[in-house]
């Protein structure tokens, strides 16, 4: 089977150059992601750079390794969109036959037009004794006459039926399914992510990643163990899901002491604006020692006190490095659809608002004067030693030292009698692919991760629960979780992988 895959525009207008530097970039990105679908032995990917398109060919009609190779290439960044192409070869370019163009379009897109409107799109590169119209008004009637109840809709189409003659090459296509856009990673510069675990943060480290840039995450624990275990989650879900090709860091400072101290000498409506301040500040010396050229934040206009243009320009002076804030302008559920779209949405929600037990009473517009007599009364040495006392870590390691923990936890990939599945996973992924509990022989229940912590302990305590996920990594971490809490009778659901 084939892709073909069309790059974002903005990489296409780019300089000559420029554009052959971010496509190289991105056939070797998709070169390394697509290493792990599920391939027969011997059986490799093969990637080529065409210019004006990327191909991705492999030695397989399995429906399973297409739909493993559809869902990598959406979350590639730029990528603008792709489809299946369908390839034949044009035997006369002056009395060309059209009937086997015909029986490819049928048989690729036959089942799915029963009872749609379609539009035949036709486009051609080289000389011909045919014109595209030609080709559009042939391919539309054999559809008509041999499909049941379709009909021509030139502007608003159920259906686009896509082809493309290359010279002597014919390509039917099937879905045109839309990529990320932005740029390939990591052709901008390298950033620091503040990333909580919220809505706001991921989105806004997602945005980035988006847009090329290497994205490392620096998290301030200010709610211990399980704050944490979200925040690795989150870091965890994006690097595999949109930065797989390259390593990022995970640093995880324990923002307690520094807490403390402004809950100590700062006035109440003052705090928010400083903590703000110190995050930054720390931040910067983070960045500056992992050689990166901006911060990142998820802050939007006026969501909260400490996000007014007023207070935003009091708390940029703290620092000299570069904010980028690509929340800026958005509004709450625009920034949750995004979450939902990429999906942290489910992560955020089990994360408590940690920053906002800070200011009781905060201060919309924070006086400079009255900031910088507050800090005076700090340590700025104690940034340096929280900093210096960082957990660092590569984020791809999240998985792996999880199964290293995850001694202490039983794994089995069959369940016993008696025994009850947990399937952990958002709606959308149990409705896509479900657990069929007739075929496993035990009872199945359905409990989103971020509600399990609260639901656990409802459950029957005589009774022994396998957690399961579609990667085996979150239910891991839920489970020690729920074993640090005290719960023995918990354990984690990982069937074998076919193939």
């Amino acid at each position: 089977m084939k892709f073909v895959i069309r790059l974002h525009a903005e990489i296409t207008i780019k300089s000559k150059g420029v554009r052959k530097r971010y496509g190289k970039v991105l056939v070797n990105n998709l070169k390394k992601i697509l290493q792990r679908v599920e391939l027969p032995a011997a059986t490799p990917v093969k990637v080529l750079w065409c210019w004006d398109r990327i191909e991705v060919n492999v030695d397989s009609n399995d429906p399973l390794v297409a739909e493993q190779i559809s869902e990598e290439l959406q979350r590639i960044p730029g990528i603008a969109w792709f489809s299946q192409s369908h390839e034949l070869p044009l035997n006369d370019r002056e009395q060309a036959d059209f009937k086997p163009i015909l029986a490819q379009v049928l048989a690729t897109w036959s089942a799915r037009l029963t009872q749609r409107s379609f539009a035949v799109r036709v486009k051609r590169k080289g000389k011909h004794g045919f014109s595209s119209l030609d080709l559009e008004r042939y391919i539309g009637g054999g559809v008509l006459q041999q499909v049941a109840g379709t009909r021509v809709d030139l502007k608003r189409p159920d259906v686009e039926l896509r082809i493309e003659i290359d010279n002597d090459v014919v390509r039917v296509f099937g879905d045109k399914q839309a990529g990320l856009g932005g740029f390939p990673l990591p052709t901008q510069e390298t950033v620091v992510s503040l990333l909580s675990g919220g809505f706001d943060s991921s989105v806004a480290s997602f945005q980035l990643l988006r847009r090329g840039a290497r994205t490392h995450f620096c998290f301030f624990n200010l709610g211990g163990d399980r704050h944490e275990t979200g925040v690795r989650q989150t870091a965890y879900y994006l690097w595999e899901n949109y930065a797989s090709s390259h390593p990022l860091k995970f640093i995880s400072i324990d923002f307690a002491p520094v807490v403390e101290e402004i809950l100590t000498h700062v006035d109440n409506g003052l705090m928010g604006v400083v903590l703000k301040r110190q995050m930054l500040r720390t931040a910067q010396i983070v960045a500056r020692r992992i050689n990166a050229s901006a911060l990142v934040t998820g802050e939007a206009l006026g969501q909260v006190s400490s996000q007014t243009l007023s207070n935003l320009a009091v708390i940029d002076e703290a620092i000299d490095s570069l904010v980028l804030r690509p929340l800026i302008t958005m509004d709450k559920q625009e920034i949750i659809n995004i979450a939902e779209h990429i999906g942290t949405a489910d992560i955020a929600r089990s994360m408590p608002e940690y920053c906002g037990v800070i200011s009781v009473k905060p201060n919309v517009k924070a006086q400079r004067d009255a900031v910088l007599e507050a800090e005076a009364k700090l340590d700025p040495e104690l940034l340096y030693q929280v900093v210096r006392a960082a957990n660092v870590e590569e984020v791809r390691h999240i998985g792996e030292q999880t199964d290293e923990q995850a001694h202490v936890v039983d794994s089995v990939d069959a369940a016993q009698a008696g025994e009850i599945i947990i399937d952990i996973r958002s709606a959308d992924e149990q409705e896509a692919r479900p657990l069929d509990a007739s075929q496993l022989g035990v009872a199945v229940q359905h409990i989103p991760f971020f509600k399990l912590a609260t639901a656990f302990a409802e459950l029957d305590v005589d009774k022994h629960y396998l957690l399961y996920c579609e990667k085996g990594v979150m239910s891991k971490l839920q489970a020690l979780y729920l074993q640090e809490q005290g719960y023995e009778n918990v354990g984690v659901y990982q069937p074998k992988r076919k193939g």
